[in-house]
């Protein structure tokens, strides 16, 4: 029987046993607290976060782990969270390095944006 996204995210963190996973199941609580009418999906071997769209996705590598924004090119980013990807025409993303501390409102702020901004396209249509 195959897991639904939520349940792939969750054997993720689990099997995520370091650092890592621990950062990942925190923005989990984050994300899921911030913008509550997010949807969790499993795509590409990774979680992610859709509204109207795909929001938000986390991946982990060796040394950090990835926030990949897919329309952070288009939010405002005061506190200049994103610090990877700037080059790209529509996503960035935040590159989290362990012990790394986030400015955890900023983060809410990209959230909200990035789930508004869904919002906001859709009704266009």
């Amino acid at each position: 029987m195959a897991l639904t996204p939520s349940q792939e995210i969750d054997k993720f963190i689990k099997e995520t046993t370091d650092w890592r996973g621990t950062w990942i199941a925190n923005f989990r609580k984050l994300i899921l607290k911030t913008a509550p009418e997010v949807t969790e999906e499993w795509k590409w071997g990774v979680p992610v976060w859709s509204y109207q769209g795909n929001v938000v996705a986390s991946g982990i590598f060796k040394d950090h782990v990835k926030l990949n924004f897919f329309k952070g090119a288009s939010l405002k980013d005061p506190k200049k969270l994103f610090n990877a990807g700037l080059e790209a025409k529509a996503t960035r993303a935040i590159d989290i390095s362990e012990g790394e501390k986030i400015n955890e409102a900023a983060l809410k702020d990209l959230i909200r944006q990035a789930v508004d901004l869904n919002n906001a396209e859709k009704r266009k249509k």
